[in-house]
């Protein structure tokens, strides 16, 4: 097979094992500080504090813009505006830059949906009791919307492993564009994108199961809560 020899190499591999961790260290990071953005996002979007108005104003206008524009937009507006700011920034920082700006619009609905799962009787209760709007939301709300949380928003991180094949286009070599690499050295096209797609399987499926395996946990403590 055409660029066997150039292709079951040490270097290959090192080459495939380091655009394997920027993908994943773009959508772990990403991920992680988009869950946390967005999960501010949702907490102030569902305040009722007459003076945190127009803050409730700029987090929905951020949620409903980056929910709307394609990721690959996301990133060229990412790298025009680092450019202009801070043109040393790796691409890699410009590319995880972009994936928390998608992350937390998307993850915010998400958090924002498993807060409103709450029963409003659970949050009237706690009135009646004193609570205040922070331990309200610490010792009540969040408890019981982790559950309804979690698990979508693992699955939407498998999800967007693939979205971070469009870093290529700010130069980021990620795994499909390693493939694109190895190709266009002379190695086969089944073997460079056999070996990628191996890779993203290796990547995507573990992490599946276990979103899969913490949805089913979740599911199997709410209803031993339900029958106490």
């Amino acid at each position: 097979m055409a660029g066997a020899d150039a292709f079951f190499t040490a270097d290959t591999a090192w080459f495939l094992i380091q655009a394997l961790g920027r993908t994943l260290l773009m959508t772990v990071i990403g991920c992680s500080i988009g869950l946390a953005v967005g999960g501010a996002l949702a907490v102030l979007r569902g305040s009722r504090t007459p003076w945190l108005a127009p803050a409730r104003a700029v987090a929905a206008l951020h949620v409903e813009t980056f929910r709307r524009l394609p990721f690959l937009v996301i990133l060229m507006l990412v790298l025009f505006c680092v450019q202009a700011i801070a043109p040393d920034l790796s691409v890699i920082g410009v590319a995880t830059i972009a994936v928390t700006l998608a992350a937390s619009a998307y993850l915010s609905e998400i958090v924002r949906a498993g807060l409103e799962s709450v029963p409003q009787a659970q949050r009237d209760s706690a009135d009646m009791l004193g609570l205040s709007w922070f331990d309200t939301l610490r010792l009540v709300i969040l408890p019981q919307a982790w559950g309804v949380i979690l698990p979508p928003a693992a699955a939407f991180m498998v999800m967007f492993i693939k979205d971070t094949a469009l870093a290529s286009h700010v130069g980021v070599v990620e795994l499909a564009f390693a493939g694109k690499i190895m190709v266009g050295k002379g190695v086969s096209p089944m073997l460079g994108f056999g070996a990628v797609l191996i890779l993203y399987a290796l990547l995507s499926w573990p992490l599946g199961r276990a979103a899969k395996a913490l949805e089913t946990l979740l599911e199997t403590r709410r209803g031993a809560a339900h029958h106490r």
